[in-house]
């Protein structure tokens, strides 16, 4: 029964995908502990890929293919139709959309954005949603979520930039260890040519105002060169495509940016704090 329901819930191309597997390893003749152990999975992950509980990363597509794909690459296409269904529904159309960017800009006010996530740190950001998520739920958006990371080498190359407040590097995410390699991260990231981050200090101004303070926000560059804004708050968002609108909300971005410290400053405060850690 509950295998019934979980696949009464899950998309047709989950379902689908699910069997294709399915079929292939019972094929070839192999268990569910044997396919695992061979692609460095326990079975218990096959069987909840077969089952609709989980959905593949890159990683694991990579292995069935491998193993039961037999090089024709199948089970990779039809892998790629499963990207959007490891995603929350609000955030489906801004993932097409950041993929395929040529900027992308983010100002972020409460935690550090999931472009720039280490794994655990995305875990112990998930895992404060409420009502709780199980682990399983957490594994499955936590591995989206590393898997949106590929932006960063992606050819042609996009710009990407981020405006983060203090306050989202100063706050205790997950264990001591989790924040300071987090931060290290950070750091890395902002060392890349194509990437831009800057902070705005907890002090900035005379009492600490600056032009954010209604909240976070995302700007993208399509390849078309069309502007739109992204905004997401308490599972919603919102994506605004109206060009007024956009202008507005790019101005108040630009304004964010102007406020904060310069990328060098910025990148020396996130060194110091990882140093403290």
């Amino acid at each position: 029964m509950a295998r019934a329901e979980r696949r009464g819930t899950a998309s047709a191309t989950a379902q689908y995908f699910a069997e294709m597997v399915r079929t292939l390893r019972e094929q070839a003749g192999l268990t569910q502990e044997e396919v695992g152990k061979r692609i460095n999975y326990t079975g218990a992950a096959i069987s909840a890929l077969e089952n609709c509980k989980q959905l593949p990363g890159e990683k694991m597509l990579a292995g069935l293919e491998d193993v039961l794909g037999g090089g024709a690459g199948l089970l990779q296409m039809a892998g790629k139709y499963l990207v959007l269904d490891r995603y929350p529904p609000y955030f489906k159309d801004y993932v097409l959309l950041e993929a395929a960017a040529l900027n992308v800009s983010s100002y972020q006010t409460l935690v550090i954005d999931g472009l720039f996530q280490t794994e655990e740190y995305a875990r112990a950001v998930l895992r404060c949603g409420f009502p709780p998520r199980n682990e399983e739920e957490v594994g499955q958006l936590a591995d989206a979520r590393m898997d949106r990371k590929a932006l960063f080498d992606r050819k042609p190359v996009p710009l990407i930039e981020l405006v983060l407040e203090e306050s989202a590097l100063r706050r205790q995410i997950g264990t001591h260890e989790v924040m300071r390699a987090q931060l290290a991260h950070l750091a890395e990231c902002a060392a890349r040519r194509n990437v831009t981050v800057q902070v705005i200090p907890l002090n900035r101004g005379a009492r600490g105002e600056h032009a954010g303070l209604d909240g976070p926000m995302k700007l993208i560059e399509t390849p078309e060169h069309h502007h739109l804004v992204y905004l997401e708050s308490q599972r919603k968002s919102l994506l605004i495509s109206d060009r007024e609108e956009v202008s507005a909300l790019a101005t108040r971005y630009a304004m964010i940016r102007a406020q904060a410290l310069g990328p060098d400053e910025s990148l020396d405060l996130i060194e110091r704090l990882a140093g403290e850690r």
